[in-house]
C-alpha cells in the first residue's frame, strides 16, 4: 500500500485515519522525490570511518540512531536508491521507505541524535561519483524513439491522440515505465486509447512505440499479447493498478467524459445535508474513489472498511432517497 504515497503524498486525513485504525503505529518515512529527501543508511558502523572521509556532512547533518547502527538525512534528490554506495557496500535511499522516530523496533527505539533542523543538502559531488560508476553498470540503452514524436528524457512531450482530457494517458506516456508497472501501463494505455475513439491501428503503435521509447522494454511478443486480452477496467481498477497515477489534474473526473453529471456527489451536491452519516460516507466513495461508476456492494465494503450492515442500509437509503438507481 505504501507504494501509491511514492507518488502521491498523503494528507491530514490519511495520516489521522492510520492512527485511528492503528494502535500507536511506527511511522515511516518515504524518501525520494515526494519528500526531497536521501537517506544514507549504515548498519555496519565499521564502515564509518572510511565513509566519513568521504561523506564528511554525515557528521553535520540530521542523525538518526536505528536498531543495528544510524540514518543520515540530506535535503534534495538526483541520485538514485543503491545498495553499494561509493563501492563501500552501503545504502542509500532515495525512492524506499525508511523507518523514523519515535519508532519501536525489537525494544529498539529510533531517536534523533542530531535533529531535523540541522539537516544539510545532498552534496553535489556525492551524485557526481555515483554517476561515474559507470565500469559497475550495464552501459544505459538509447532507447528507440518514434518518429514525429518529440522527446525528453525518454519521456514523451507532444503525441496526437484523441482523449486529452484523460491524464492518466498523458501520465503513462511521459513516464519511463519500469520492470512491475509496463504491462499494466501499456494494456490500460493501450485500452484507454480505444476507448477514447482512436483508431485500433494508431493505438497499437503508440503502445508499441512508447515500449519501444523504455528504458528495459518488453519483448514484442509481450507487447502483442497485451492487445489480445479483455479490458474492463474502471477508473478505480486503474488507480489500483498504477499507483503513481494522479487523479487531481484529470478534467475527466468531474468535468467531461462519461461521468459528467452521473456522479453522485456533483448531481446531488445541494442535497447532500438529506443524508445520514453512513448514507454520506459510501456516498462518498461512489462519488470520489469509484468516480460515478457503479461498483458492487463487496468492492465498497472492502475499499471503505466499513461493515456490510452499514454499506447495506446506505445503499438503500441513497436508493430510497434516489440518490443512485442501481
Amino acid at each position: 500500500m505504501w507504494k501509491r504515497n511514492q507518488y502521491k503524498r498523503a494528507d491530514l486525513d490519511d495520516v489521522s485515519g492510520w492512527y485511528m485504525k492503528y494502535d500507536n503505529p511506527n511511522i515511516a518515512i518515504i524518501t525520494g522525490d515526494i519528500s526531497n529527501l536521501t537517506v544514507i543508511d549504515v548498519d555496519d558502523t565499521s564502515m564509518l570511518p572510511e565513509l566519513i572521509k568521504e561523506v564528511p556532512e554525515i557528521n553535520e547533518t540530521t542523525r538518526v540512531k536505528t536498531r543495528r547502527g544510524y540514518h543520515y538525512y540530506f535535503s534534495g534528490n538526483g541520485i538514485n536508491s543503491t545498495n553499494n554506495l561509493l563501492n563501500m557496500g552501503v545504502e542509500l535511499k532515495s525512492g524506499g521507505y525508511i523507518v523514523a522516530p519515535p519508532s519501536i523496533i525489537d525494544d529498539v527505539t529510533y531517536t534523533f541524535e542530531i535533529p531535523l533542523s540541522e539537516i544539510k543538502p545532498l552534496p553535489i559531488y556525492l551524485i557526481e561519483k555515483e554517476r561515474e560508476k559507470a565500469p559497475n553498470k550495464a552501459p544505459e540503452k538509447e532507447g528507440y524513439k518514434a518518429p514525429d514524436v518529440e522527446y525528453k528524457n525518454r519521456r514523451v512531450l507532444e503525441l496526437r491522440y484523441y482523449g486529452k482530457k484523460v491524464d492518466c494517458i498523458r501520465q503513462i506516456l511521459s513516464r519511463d515505465l519500469q520492470a512491475g508497472e509496463r504491462d499494466n501501463s501499456l494494456y490500460i494505455l493501450f485500452n484507454l486509447l480505444l476507448q477514447n475513439k482512436n483508431a485500433l491501428n494508431y493505438s497499437q503503435k503508440i503502445v508499441r512505440d512508447k515500449n519501444l521509447s523504455l528504458t528495459k522494454p518488453l519483448s514484442q511478443k509481450e507487447v502483442e499479447n497485451l492487445f489480445k486480452k479483455v479490458y474492463n477496467y474502471k477508473c478505480s481498477s486503474i488507480i489500483e493498478k498504477l499507483p503513481y497515477i494522479d487523479c487531481d489534474s484529470c478534467e475527466f473526473k468531474f468535468k467531461g467524459g462519461k461521468l459528467k453529471m452521473n456522479n453522485p456527489i456533483i448531481h446531488n451536491l445541494r442535497r447532500l445535508g438529506e443524508l445520514e452519516a453512513g448514507e454520506q460516507r459510501v456516498l462518498l466513495f461512489l462519488g470520489s474513489y469509484f468516480q460515478g461508476e457503479k461498483p458492487l456492494q463487496s468492492e465498497i465494503i472492502k475499499v471503505s472498511k466499513l461493515s456490510k450492515s452499514t454499506v447495506i442500509r446506505a445503499m438503500k437509503g441513497l436508493r430510497e432517497k434516489q440518490f443512485i438507481n442501481y
